[in-house]
């Protein structure tokens, strides 16, 4: 086990001297793109936005079982062990190797991990066994012991004292010295500390913290800036969702293991494929263009009826339409193909971000630079679709092209290749226990580029009764919606259900998030007393 924690302390070092992807980074991103879909739905649902920390965990935890099983079989012969710590580096070349990032140096941080474990693995063994010769000189010098040495004698048998017998690969006894053994772990836990804290501080090397703070510095407005919202968009209900959400809790949803580090002096926009005049931008040059806000709610494919990964932000940045336009867009591009700055690729529609809303690249959320975990320096939003065909983070190219030419990240694995969000509604109160008698039943309802337009709720079998409804800014936000009810003792099942400014209603027909996001009315099961 120290063996394996050298190697993986050496692996990090050496990927933060060359800027390359550590090897349990690599096998996790790999373990995220093999992972059946059924699986990924499980995490997302399991943990959150812990899924990522949860697997680098299990990848961790698997290491050490593997490491000390590779121990067991080092205890009959060192070359087993050796060889298994190779065989477990070539695992994480194959893994860097088939990843985005990988570079020239790329197989360096497994391999050099690899032979730092086994050199370590090797030394330690030799530590607990003693060469051939120490044996019979051991039994030699015990045979010369004379009375006139007795003190030297009880000296030797109390360090014999210190090396318990153990049994050899074949039938005979051997002893080691527990304190050699002992420093020598000592000596392996200390550089695989130190080698794995130096990794980790070369790698933060390229933390962007810095960069953001210059941004925020100077941040610019919009050619127009918003008005105030209105005072009637939050009941300020406790409990109930605000209707802005705080940058640091707006939901997270993403494939990055490791948030990607992007300095806005050497990020740019490449636009290139089915256009007239390919163009590329540099942020400063972005950030000089004509700027827009808008307030817009993201919803995420994943999200179960009733769950968590929704929120609504002002954003600022430059309109994608005058982007493309200038670009050039040929009559038959369809799909506008982004990618992310750690490879993950995304198809938009290409009538949608034209039609005329508010699609832009942002680069400030709620009045704030871009946080690093939600896409800084550059992201995508597009207002009506879910996030995994709209709301590329880190963006730095975009492809023009075609649905029957490419394909995005998400496609091939079971999702639908056009994500336009469904009228949804979510109960946020009363949850589990209230008091018998007029409660509030409150809750957010969406349907971005459509609006909300009524929202109805049931409690047990009685009729549906129309909420009342906030104000809203416009039809790309949620709305939040209160009710009051008279509640009887004893436990009540709660539905909602929205209706959106072209009359549909959310249906009842229950479907799992894939392929093209969740359906059905929202349930609570609480309790009056």
């Amino acid at each position: 086990m120290i063996s394996g924690a050298v190697a993986l302390g050496v692996s990090q070092l050496v990927a933060g001297l060359f800027n390359g992807v550590s090897p349990v980074i690599a096998v996790g991103n790999a373990a995220v793109d093999l992972s059946p879909l059924w699986l990924k739905e499980w995490a997302i649902r399991a943990f959150g936005e812990n899924d990522k920390n949860v697997l680098l965990g299990g990848i961790l935890v698997v290491i050490v079982l593997i490491a000390a099983g590779l121990g067991v079989l080092a205890r009959r012969r060192v070359g087993f062990g050796v060889t298994g710590l190779f065989l477990f580096g070539a695992v994480g070349m194959v893994a860097v190797l088939s990843g985005e990032d990988s570079g020239p140096f790329g197989i360096l941080p497994p391999l050099l991990g690899a032979a730092a474990g086994a050199m370590v693995l090797s030394w330690l063994f030799a530590r607990i066994e003693p060469p051939p010769w120490a044996e019979s000189e051991r039994a030699e010098a015990a045979r010369e012991v004379t009375t006139e040495a007795a003190g030297e004698a009880e000296s030797e048998a109390e360090d014999e004292a210190e090396r318990p017998p153990v049994m050899r690969a074949g039938a005979d006894l051997h002893s080691f010295n527990r304190r050699k053994l002992l420093t020598g772990v000592a000596v392996g836990a200390g550089v695989a500390g130190a080698s794995g804290l130096a990794g980790g501080w070369l790698a933060g090397r390229n933390d962007v913290s810095g960069a953001r703070t210059e941004v925020a510095k100077a941040l610019p407005t919009a050619a127009t800036p918003l008005p105030e919202l209105p005072p009637g968009v939050d009941f300020k209900i406790p409990n109930l969702s605000p209707f802005t959400t705080p940058n640091h809790d707006f939901y997270r949803v993403d494939t990055a293991l490791v948030v990607p580090s992007v300095d806005p002096k050497t990020w740019t926009l490449r636009i290139h494929g089915m256009v007239d005049r390919p163009i590329e931008l540099t942020f400063d040059q972005l950030i000089r263009r004509p700027l827009m806000e808008a307030d817009v709610t993201l919803t995420c494919v994943s999200n179960d009826v009733n769950g968590p990964y929704v929120g609504n932000a002002r954003w600022l940045g430059v309109a994608m339409a005058d982007v493309l336009r200038e670009a050039g867009l040929q009559a038959d591009a369809d799909m506008l193909l982004s990618t992310s700055d750690d490879g993950w690729t995304c198809g938009t529609p290409v009538d949608v971000v034209m039609d005329g809303r508010n699609a832009m690249f942002a680069f400030a959320m709620n009045g704030e630079v871009l946080p690093v975990s939600h896409g800084f320096p550059v992201r995508q939003v597009v207002p009506g679709l879910y996030g995994y065909v709209s709301a590329t983070k880190w963006v730095v190219d975009i492809k023009v092209t075609r649905f029957d030419r490419d394909e995005a990240y998400w496609t091939p694995r079971g999702w639908a290749p056009r994500g336009p969000i469904k009228t949804q509604s979510r109960i946020d109160l009363p949850r589990n226990k209230v008091k018998a008698g007029t409660n509030t039943i409150a809750g957010v309802a969406w349907a971005q580029h459509r609006g909300i337009e009524k929202v109805e709720v049931k409690v047990d079998e009685s009729e549906w009764r129309v909420a009342r409804l906030a104000e809203v800014p416009g039809p790309d936000t949620w709305r939040q919606w209160a009710i009051d009810w008279d509640f009887t003792p004893g436990l009540h099942t709660i539905r909602c259900r929205a209706t959106d400014a072209t009359g549909q209603t959310q249906t009842n027909r229950g479907a799992p998030p894939a392929p093209d996001g969740a359906t059905g009315y929202p349930s609570v099961l609480m309790e009056a007393t």
